[in-house]
């Protein structure tokens, strides 16, 4: 039995092709029934986001495998194998354990430490046990791949700083609001941005959300998703007093939110402090907003600056993470190597017992026949004894024919003799 990974991601494949060898869930069961169909693959996890897709396989070696597997992707796809073949990449036992929980630790994703990732995994390997039973030893694999990644997240601090511009804004304002259940916030716009702003905050349990965008349609569904009141743009003077963050990102070419409409604001509420994060390009805040007593903003190149430091940070938790993988990986194997041994012994258990019981009904038939006792257990005990070295002495005399010294001292070892 060989543990394989076999795939292609966003480091090897454009989109154009991911997308042709994805596997979407109404096509998932009947691509691992046609997987599971071809004699050498024994049980099999197929992981399909929009950034990989990969098969995680327990096979009988064969030396054509990869070959077959490469045309099995490739036939069921309809696609053509040098097209794909140059994308892909093949991990074998020990690589591809290891490869396996670099991916579901964030080690391995477009965004280094994205946490999303272990989600995707555990649902990939929920969706192939449905139906499908799966090896001991890739079951084994992705249990102990779990309990990996959830060391990782609890003993580094790869996920820990915000790398996305969307968790940046959301990060600042948690730093200069010491909670965010008891302030408003202003979203001003509704877009993909926007949209992961305000997931964050509403997790945050913000006290009031409102979303000022130029369609109202868009911003509503938003809304009903987040629990936030929707304005139009128009109207964001008259609630601009209201909000103790404000952050915006729309594809307005004019600023939205100016120096003049930010000082009847401040006026409004008695100079209490405003965040504003811009994150739009072009600006929607007037760079003048920034120079106003309590008015606290900062643009996309402040929240980029956060970025890089905080990347450089996971990339320093990486380091700590990959030595993780590497003893956890090495671990794994050794009980995979042990399995190997627990078969051979349970097989030789199951020869010997086989040998007891057939000398044993022989001397029970001989017995009942009246034959003499005394020497019925002696023949008994003779045959038992020429059985159970046979195999051992032959090996024996081989390696001593062969010469094969290390061999012989091998077998010594096994057998008990010094």
């Amino acid at each position: 039995m060989t543990l394989l990974a076999l795939g292609i991601n966003h480091k090897t494949a454009p989109v154009a092709l991911r997308e042709r060898v994805a596997f979407g869930p109404d096509v998932l069961e009947q691509a691992l029934d046609s997987l599971l169909s071809q004699p050498m693959v024994q049980s099999g996890v197929v992981l399909s986001t929009c950034n990989r897709t990969e098969l995680y396989l327990s096979v009988e070696q064969q030396a054509d495998l990869q070959e077959r597997l490469v045309r099995w992707l490739c036939d069921y796809h309809h696609l053509n194998e040098e097209d794909v073949r140059q994308s892909l990449y093949w991990h074998q036992d020990n690589a591809a354990v290891s490869h396996l929980m670099r991916v579901a630790s964030g080690l391995d994703s477009l965004v280094l430490g994205e946490p999303q990732i272990l989600g995707q995994v555990k649902k990939a390997f929920a969706d192939s046990q449905r139906g499908h039973a799966l090896s001991s030893e890739l079951e084994r694999m992705f249990q102990k791949t779990f309990s990996v990644a959830k060391r990782v997240r609890t003993e580094t601090e790869i996920g820990a700083s915000a790398v996305s511009v969307a968790f940046a804004a959301c990060t600042l304002a948690r730093q200069i609001f010491e909670s965010l259940s008891s302030v408003n916030v202003l979203l001003v716009g509704a877009g993909e941005t926007i949209e992961l702003v305000a997931r964050h905050l509403r997790e945050h349990k913000v006290q009031k959300l409102i979303i000022a965008n130029r369609t109202r349609e868009r911003a509503e569904r938003l809304a009903e998703e987040v629990g936030a009141e929707v304005i139009g743009l128009a109207d964001i003077d008259a609630r601009l007093a209201d909000a103790d963050i404000v952050i915006s990102s729309t594809a307005s070419p004019l600023p939205i939110i100016g120096k003049g409409m930010m000082e009847r604001a401040l006026k409004a509420r008695r100079n209490k402090p405003v965040l504003l994060v811009d994150i739009a390009v072009p600006r929607d805040v007037e760079p003048e907003v920034g120079k106003l007593p309590n008015a606290y903003l900062y643009s996309v190149d402040d929240l980029q600056a956060i970025i890089e430091q905080n990347m450089a940070q996971r990339k320093a938790a990486a380091v700590q993470a990959e030595s993780i993988v590497v003893q956890e990986s090495g671990e794994f194997m050794s009980w995979l190597r042990a399995q190997s041994a627990v078969e051979t012994i349970r097989e030789y258990r199951t020869q010997a017992e086989s040998v007891r019981a057939d000398l044993e009904a022989r001397a029970l038939a001989s017995l009942q026949q009246g034959a003499d006792p005394q020497k019925v257990l002696q023949e008994l005990a003779h045959k038992l004894t020429n059985r159970l070295i046979h195999a051992p002495t032959k090996s024996l005399q081989q390696a001593a024919r062969d010469g094969d010294t290390e061999r012989l001292q091998l077998l010594r070892d096994s057998l008990g003799l010094e």
